[in-house]
């Protein structure tokens, strides 16, 4: 009886190690999700209504402009493979100081009927803990912002970190937990994207000129799914097929 008795906690203790092991198990990766390479994205930046545009008449001293510089990157990354390595540049001043902003936003790559830019928010694969970008700042007193939207559309801001600073830096931010990431319902995973990245000026700083660049947009993300039996059902491509609907993300 008594070794009866050992048998089973023994059991017992397996199972609920085992049980253990399956929820802390991760797979952590570190996934780029833009490079500005090769042009293969296209990405607009625009800004607020204080924001210097020049329309042809020579008025102002740094007109806003902004486009994909080639052969550039941050020594620190070591020269990337691609054929023609680049990173998103942008000139810009403002009529006065305050809170003005410049969103950096990836869109799709043809414009609607009207020739208006279609954003294309960037989807963040697993569950993402951490997003990083690399920035170059000129000493301002400026600092740049992630907005990331989760699946029920609600639009989260992160900050990453002042650009007082000269050169290339690494800013880095975690995703907090209070943004949902998943869901006890089947598919547990729940889709969060990238919409745009923000840079705001401080009211005490000037704004009479400034170039600014970014490159290699990042995440940290477990990617680990615990696996079930009929997992294929909850595919995206068997729900599509056999429902004629979009799996629920």
């Amino acid at each position: 009886m008594k070794r009866g008795m050992v048998v089973s906690i023994l059991l017992i203790v397996l199972l609920a190690a085992a049980a253990v092991a399956n929820e802390v198990t991760v797979n952590l990766q570190s996934i780029v999700l833009e490079d500005f390479n090769d042009g293969e994205s296209r990405w607009i930046v625009r800004g607020g209504k204080f924001l210097a545009v020049d329309e042809g008449n020579g008025q102002f001293d740094w007109p806003f402009r902004y486009q994909l510089v080639e052969g550039v990157w941050p020594e620190a990354m070591r020269r990337p493979e691609a054929e023609s390595p680049a990173v998103l540049g942008v000139q810009a001043s403002f009529t006065r100081r305050g809170y003005n902003y410049l969103e950096f936003i990836p869109v799709e790559d043809e414009d609607d009927e009207d020739g208006n830019p279609i954003p294309r928010p960037i989807t963040i694969p697993g569950k993402p803990l951490a997003i990083d970008v690399w920035a170059w700042g000129s000493n301002y007193n400026y600092y740049l912002e992630a907005q990331v939207r989760d699946y029920r559309g609600v639009v989260h801001t992160l900050k990453l970190g002042d650009l007082g600073y000269a050169g290339w830096r690494n800013l880095r931010t975690e995703i907090p937990n209070y943004i949902p990431r998943a869901v006890r319902f089947i598919p547990a995973r729940r889709q969060m994207d990238l919409v745009k990245l923000v840079l705001w000026t401080r009211p005490d700083e000037s704004v009479a000129g400034f170039h600014f660049y970014l490159d290699q947009i990042k995440v940290l993300t477990d990617v680990f799914e615990t696996p079930f039996d009929g997992e294929r059902l909850a595919g995206p491509e068997f729900v599509r097929e056999v429902w004629g609907v979009e799996q629920r993300q």
